[in-house]
């Protein structure tokens, strides 16, 4: 479940809430009970490195699996080479 934050607008605490996606939005604070606003949150998810876009998700980056592999023969030594 996705984990939302909170800022009360009369306290201005600001607290997170575990919330499934077809939940509704809080609308009172913890605290004092009053009005609240559901916060922008910076994700924690980040996709890094070089492998996952390269290597099957672009359409531009379409390299043989082995450097020294040519469309008539693939080097024997690389594990790539049985599964062109």
């Amino acid at each position: 479940m996705p984990m939302y934050e909170y800022q009360c607008e009369a306290c201005g605490l600001v607290f997170e809430a575990r919330q499934k996606f077809s939940d509704s939005p809080l609308t009172r604070c913890e605290a004092c009970d009053g009005p609240v606003k559901k916060m922008i949150s910076q994700t924690a998810f980040a996709l890094k490195g070089n492998g996952w876009y390269q290597q099957g998700y672009s359409k531009a980056a379409e390299k043989p699996a082995c450097p020294s592999a040519t469309k008539s023969s693939a080097c024997s030594g690389c594990p790539k080479a049985a599964n062109p």
